[in-house]
């Protein structure tokens, strides 16, 4: 399982989710078992070479139909902001679906 979320700086323990239109980073977390087990930050999302599952975005407003089409679900982290607050959040089905 892999998440894609946008933040603002490239430091894991540092990094806080942004809006789509601010994201300097991308960062690229892969899950296995509940645990991170790789953490990348890219820079461009072009440059993300594997598949996509899910895209965690800060709310509802953001512009998310470029995900949709490329069938990559779409969550909303209502309030948390750190990779861990939205991974935790993630494992225990707190974000929210836009795909619905």
């Amino acid at each position: 399982m892999n998440l894609l979320i946008p933040v603002d700086c490239n430091k894991r323990h540092e990094a806080l989710l942004t809006t789509l239109d601010a994201a300097k980073y991308w960062a690229f977390i892969e899950l296995d078992e509940g645990q991170i087990i790789n953490c990348k930050f890219y820079a461009d999302r072009s440059a993300i070479e594997a598949w996509v599952e899910t895209v965690v975005v800060i709310n509802e407003q953001e512009y998310v139909w470029q995900f949709i089409e490329e069938n990559i679900a779409v969550l909303v982290a209502p309030k948390q902001r750190s990779i861990d607050e939205i991974v935790e959040a993630f494992l225990f089905k707190e974000l929210h679906d836009l795909n619905i």
